[in-house]
């Protein structure tokens, strides 16, 4: 079972994330503070980091840069889940080392666990 960190703050969005995600066979830790991203990432190994910009304390866009920092987790897939959608945040999301961009706004819970599963390869 392939583990997915979810960073996120909004409780009825990490329900709905976490669930899908669940159904869909991965197991999901979730970090709703920035500043407790790091040391979740060097903890779990996941396969996959779903990150929010908009976190209390740390936000995304500083996350994205400690992880792509260091040799240990950059190989790390990050996609970004955000309602930040200007054209601006979305190329600075992919040109400080996100492999997406989604906005949440576009993207129903499904079709985020589908973008999840082309990046494990698994379902």
């Amino acid at each position: 079972m392939k583990k997915i960190l979810l960073v996120e703050d909004d409780p009825l969005l990490i329900d709905i994330y976490t669930t899908k995600l669940q159904q869909s066979g991965f197991e999901v830790q979730v970090v709703e503070q920035g500043e407790k991203v790091l040391a979740a990432i060097q903890k779990e190994k996941p396969a996959v980091v779903l990150l929010d910009i908009v976190l209390p304390h740390v936000d995304g866009w500083d996350i994205l840069q400690q992880v792509q920092a260091s040799e240990e987790l950059k190989h790390i897939p990050i996609i970004i889940l955000s309602n930040l959608g200007q054209k601006e945040e979305i190329e600075k999301g992919l040109r400080l080392g996100a492999v997406r961009y989604l906005i949440k706004a576009h993207y129903t819970p499904s079709q985020i666990v589908e973008e999840v599963v082309k990046l494990t390869g698994s379902l």
